[in-house]
């Protein structure tokens, strides 16, 4: 299989005066783009950086973080991308980590790189001047460019994520070159994308989603819109002004585009093709979406970053809920929690634990130096996800919450997602989250978080859910308005910040 600096090379060759990159008032062709990732690529070779060395980088999705990303497929570095918002004490826990060799960063994260220590010692390298005595990106970006020739092969690292890290540090998640393509070529399958589409460059690039969407676009000849940090107004603007064609985005953001003021008035008649990941759609959501756009192709896409596809359901208004089958590249079973024996299949509706094949093209070899992690999640050569589902009759995927957010409640099990999705769909509700809050009775209280679309009541949305067939003991006993229900930066609701009670109360 090909690298990903060939990969691009190939593109640059296939049509260089196609439009490959939109940021602002910047447009590049691919020709063009080439030319400054080769001259990148000679910037980083100037500054001490080798094949095989990690470069830490803490950019949001601005053509400079696109052409590093590129650049260093070519140099054959591996691109370590950190969310852009950490502080100090973790920024040293991951540059020591992943050992990093440079670091680049912007305004927005210079505070953390200033006040870090592990970057001492650093080539350290920003793009707006944002601190003293930092290199700079255009500086690099000039260097005499390298040769139109790959340092890197499929073999090589390509990439490493590190996951969000919610029960302690994150895990450094390493990805080869191979992996990476077999990824993007599976996400171009599976979203039937065709030559030249266009995207929204809004997922962050230090996330499996966003990295997919770049990658996707070198493979069809595509245009990368970036989108540096989402917001609906801006996003309903680049849309209308460069014709994006495809969306694949958290669910999350399909809400805020659709309570955004202009969504009415604004001109989305060139998107055709949506795709969520990250989190489910609530039946609600999923409905009001469809209905807005009206796409020729509606993808729930459920995966992880170690192995970028689980599942894929191509029409996910058909069957609400479904995650669908295996992708091209995966096998997926349930089986129970726990189990060592990864043949012990459940069966047709029977809830359990999802574990993927780690023969899959798509998916890593192990975490970065966490052996432990391995142990627990890589088992008989299957990937354990952490995630519960079940099967249904047809053979669709049900991913029905996690492990660690079930609700045990008077000896029940109760999975937050089934609650959701009912509450979803009443009127009144514009998002919701269930968690389990301390019950001397129960054990846990089954509590919704609800943040309101219009003036609701508690008394309202219980008689909605002892009307639905929901189960009376799923119902739950406490409602907690709230301004926002809390988030990740890539859309995934923090169940312990409501637990801890991080939130703020409707007034």
């Amino acid at each position: 299989m090909l690298d990903l600096g060939t990969t691009f090379i190939a593109a640059a060759e296939r049509e260089p005066n196609a439009k490959a990159i939109v940021d602002g008032a910047l447009a590049l062709t691919y020709g063009e783009w080439f030319e400054r990732i080769r001259c990148l690529a000679g910037g980083l070779d100037g500054i001490g950086l080798k094949p095989g060395d990690r470069v830490a980088v803490m950019l949001r999705n601005n053509w400079q973080m696109a052409t590093l990303h590129w650049a260093c497929q070519l140099a054959g570095i591996t691109v370590t991308p950190l969310n852009w918002r950490v502080r100090a004490d973790e920024l040293d826990y991951f540059v020591g980590d992943a050992d990093a060799k440079a670091i680049f960063f912007e305004a927005v994260s210079a505070d953390a790189v200033n006040a870090a220590a592990s970057v001492n010692g650093l080539p350290q390298v920003s793009i707006d001047g944002a601190s003293n005595g930092a290199l700079e990106f255009s500086d690099l970006v000039n260097s005499p460019p390298a040769p139109e020739q790959s340092k890197a092969d499929a073999e090589d690292m390509s990439l490493m994520l590190y996951t969000s890290g919610t029960t302690g540090p994150g895990k450094g998640v390493p990805r080869r070159h191979r992996v990476e393509r077999a990824a993007a070529l599976a996400h171009v399958a599976q979203n039937c994308y065709r030559y030249g589409e266009s995207t929204l460059g809004v997922m962050p690039l230090y996330h499996t989603m966003g990295v997919r969407s770049l990658l996707a676009m070198a493979l069809v000849q595509g245009c990368f819109v970036c989108l540096p940090q989402f917001d609906a107004a801006t996003a309903l603007q680049l849309i209308a002004r460069e014709r994006v064609s495809t969306l694949y985005l958290v669910p999350t953001l399909y809400h805020d585009l659709l309570a955004s003021d202009g969504f009415e008035k604004a001109d989305i008649s060139s998107v055709r093709k949506l795709g969520f990941a990250g989190a489910p759609m609530t039946d609600g959501l999923l409905q009001r979406v469809e209905a807005a756009f009206r796409p020729e192709l509606f993808v729930n896409h459920y995966g992880s970053s170690e192995v970028y596809t689980f599942t894929i359901e191509q029409n996910a208004v058909a069957k609400p809920g479904s995650a669908g089958k295996a992708g091209l590249n995966q096998q997926i079973r349930v089986v129970p929690v726990g189990a060592e024996d990864c043949d012990a299949v459940a069966v047709p509706g029977e809830e359990g634990e999802i574990i993927a094949n780690l023969s899959s093209d798509e998916a890593f070899e192990g975490y970065w130096r966490r052996p432990e992690a391995n142990e627990k999640a890589l088992r008989n050569g299957w990937y354990h996800t952490g995630d519960i589902g079940y099967f249904d009759a047809a053979g669709d995927l049900f991913v029905t919450g996690r492990v660690d957010d079930m609700i045990i409640t008077g000896g029940e099990n109760v999975l937050p997602i089934e609650i959701e999705s009912v509450l979803s769909l009443h009127p009144g509700v514009a998002e919701v989250a269930v968690v389990g809050l301390e019950d001397e009775r129960w054990g846990k209280r089954v509590t919704a978080f609800v943040k309101r679309r219009k003036e609701v009541a508690v008394a309202d949305l219980d008689a909605y859910c002892r009307e639905s067939d929901l189960a009376n003991f799923k119902r739950p006993r406490e409602y907690v308005f709230v301004v926002e229900i809390p988030k990740s930066p890539v859309g995934k609701i923090l169940r312990r910040k409501l637990i801890e009670g991080d939130f703020e109360r409707e007034k």
